[in-house]
C-alpha cells in the first residue's frame, strides 16, 4: 500500500512510525499476550504507559511539577464549559479575545456561565488580523483571559502571547501545540485536542496550574472538576486507553526528531516555502495579514472558483488529500502540522504550479 500525503486539518495525519508500531503492538504488546486496548487502565503494564506519556509531553514541553497534565474525554469543545466551571472561582466575569469561529464558540458557552468581556475582536478586518496588545481592554478583576492561539477553520495565528498581568491566561492550543516552543509558565491553563499534533481523536490534554485547582461553579458535574481528575491521575473513570497509548508514542517520535525545537525549525520551513508559492502567484491567494498566517492551516483561494472541484479532484489523483476548505469559508486548506513531511508540502506545491500553467 501506497501512502498518500494528508492534509486533513482533523482528524490529522499521524507518523508513519507510530502507525507501524501501534500495528506490529496491535495484537500483542510487548509480549502480554493481547492488545493494550484489551487491558485494565488500573493495570501496572497500563500505568507505565500513561505515566511515561505524561513524562515526555513534560519533557517536550517543560511542564513544572507546579502544573497538572490530565488526559481526558470529551473533545476540546468540553472545555469551553470546563474551564468557567473551573476558573471563575467565586468571580463573574472573564475575558475572551474573539479571532474566530473557535472564539466565537468558546464565548457562546462560557456566556452560560459568567458575564463574558471581548477584550478585543478580529470581526472589524474580516478576522484577518489579530488585535494587538495594546488593543486587549483588559479586565483586572477578570476571572481569566481566554484566547485562541491559531484558528484552524480561518487560519489565522497569533504573532504574541497576550499579557495578561495577575489576570490567569487561557488558551486553547488544540492546533498549535508542540509545533514550536513555548514557555508554559506564562499560561494558567492550556487544552488540546489531540486530533492535531498528538494523536487520534478523542483524547484531550488539559494543562493546568495547580493552585486554580479545587473552587469549582455550585453544581458542576463530578466529571468536570479538573480536580477530580488531578487527583485520580487521570483515571477516575476508564480513560480513552489506545488515545493515551497512542499519544505517547507520539511524543516519543517527536523526541527521536530532536524534540520540539527540530519541529519547530521543519515547520517553519513548511510555512515559508508553501507562502512564498502563493504569494509569488496571481493564481492563487491567502487573505491573513503576514504577520498572523497560520504555520498549521494555510487556507487559499484560486482565481477562478469554478476551478476548485478540479483542483481537488486532480489533487487527490496526485495523492493529495484533505484539501477542501472548511464549509464556511470555501476555497482551500492545506494543515501542515507535525506530522506532515516536508516532502508533502514540496508536492503541494509543484501540484499548485503545475494546475497554474494549465488553468491560468
Amino acid at each position: 500500500m501506497t501512502r498518500k500525503y494528508n492534509f486533513s486539518a482533523g482528524p490529522a495525519g499521524l507518523p508513519s512510525e507510530v502507525l507501524l508500531q501501534a500495528q506490529e503492538e496491535l495484537l500483542d504488546w510487548h509480549g502480554k499476550g493481547l492488545s493494550i486496548m484489551e487491558m485494565s487502565h488500573r493495570s501496572k503494564e497500563f500505568v507505565s504507559v500513561a505515566e511515561a506519556a505524561e513524562q515526555d509531553l513534560r519533557d517536550l514541553m517543560g511542564i513544572g511539577s507546579d502544573y497538572k497534565v490530565l488526559f481526558l474525554q470529551g473533545g476540546a469543545t468540553s472545555q469551553f464549559s470546563m474551564i468557567p466551571m473551573n476558573l471563575l472561582r467565586g468571580k463573574t466575569t472573564a475575558d475572551y479575545i474573539n479571532t474566530g469561529i473557535w472564539s466565537k464558540k468558546a464565548i457562546q458557552e462560557a456566556s452560560r456561565y459568567c458575564d463574558v468581556r471581548i477584550a478585543a475582536s478580529s470581526e472589524g478586518n474580516g478576522f484577518t488580523a489579530v488585535p494587538s496588545q495594546s488593543e486587549l481592554e483588559l479586565n483586572a478583576e477578570a476571572a481569566y483571559l481566554h484566547y485562541t492561539p491559531n484558528e484552524t477553520i480561518g487560519g489565522l495565528e497569533f504573532d504574541y502571547v497576550p499579557q495578561s498581568g495577575d489576570v490567569p491566561l487561557v488558551a486553547d492550543l488544540s492546533s498549535t501545540i508542540l509545533s514550536r516552543e513555548i514557555d508554559v509558565n506564562q499560561f494558567g491553563l492550556i487544552y488540546a485536542g489531540a486530533q492535531k499534533n498528538i494523536g487520534p481523536a478523542g483524547l484531550t490534554v488539559v494543562i493546568v496550574r495547580e493552585d486554580l485547582l479545587g473552587d469549582v461553579v455550585a453544581g458542576t458535574p463530578t466529571m468536570f472538576d479538573y480536580k477530580v481528575h488531578a487527583d485520580a491521575e487521570s483515571m477516575c473513570n476508564t480513560p480513552p486507553t489506545y488515545g493515551w497509548y497512542l499519544a505517547g508514542l507520539v511524543f516519543k517520535w517527536l523526541k527521536a526528531q530532536g524534540g520540539v525545537a527540530a519541529i519547530q525549525a521543519a515547520n517553519q520551513r513548511k510555512q515559508e516555502k508553501l507562502y512564498a508559492a502563493i504569494d509569488a502567484s496571481d493564481f492563487y491567494a491567502n487573505p491573513m495579514a503576514s504577520a498572523n498566517r497560520s504555520w498549521m492551516n494555510v487556507p487559499f483561494t484560486l482565481a477562478d472558483d469554478a476551478l476548485d472541484k478540479l483542483f481537488l479532484e486532480q489533487a487527490e489523483e496526485s495523492g493529495l488529500l484533505n484539501l477542501k476548505g472548511h464549509r464556511s469559508v470555501g476555497g482551500m486548506r492545506a494543515s501542515i502540522y507535525n506530522a506532515v513531511p516536508e516532502e508533502a508540502v514540496d508536492a503541494l506545491i509543484a501540484f499548485m504550479q503545475q494546475f497554474e500553467k494549465q488553468h491560468a
